[in-house]
């Protein structure tokens, strides 16, 4: 009898710890940005591999390739993402009406090397639209 309780005591004590590692571990995959639409989820190491996900939380959470993300907002929402990740403007550029901002914040993984500078971050701004990624935007906007 004794034997029987400490065996199931350590089982209890096993999967309450793997209980806690799989939520520390779901909580560090939940998706970066909320409220966009179009949520696109990079995997692998091509801008070909691109996953248009309804439900990113879920697909981040079960695809272990996952190296990117991005989603569109309705507006301007620059001021707004960069103040929230706390990012450093690096350098910008203009292209077919569709300002690029690339920057870098310490709240998000490692980024990709732009112009000497490691870029994390990207928001492109045009057409009444906001588009932003990390490391960086694959795709049209």
């Amino acid at each position: 009898m004794r034997r029987i309780k400490s065996t199931l005591r350590a089982m209890a004590i096993f999967l309450a710890a793997a209980g806690c590692v799989f939520f520390l571990y779901a909580l560090l995959r939940r998706p970066l940005f909320e409220g966009g639409t179009g949520y696109e989820l990079y995997c692998g190491t091509s801008s070909a591999e691109i996953l248009l996900s309804r439900t990113p939380a879920l697909d981040k959470l079960f695809r272990f390739n996952v190296r990117g993300e991005s989603t569109r907002y309705e507006g301007d929402m620059s001021k707004e993402l960069m103040q929230k990740f706390g990012a450093e403007l690096l350098f910008t550029e203009e292209a077919a009406g569709v300002v690029n901002y690339y920057l870098h914040s310490s709240k998000l993984p490692k980024g990709i090397m732009l112009k000497g500078r490691e870029v994390n971050l990207h928001i492109a701004v045009g057409e009444g639209r906001t588009v932003a990624g990390t490391p960086v935007i694959f795709g049209g906007s």
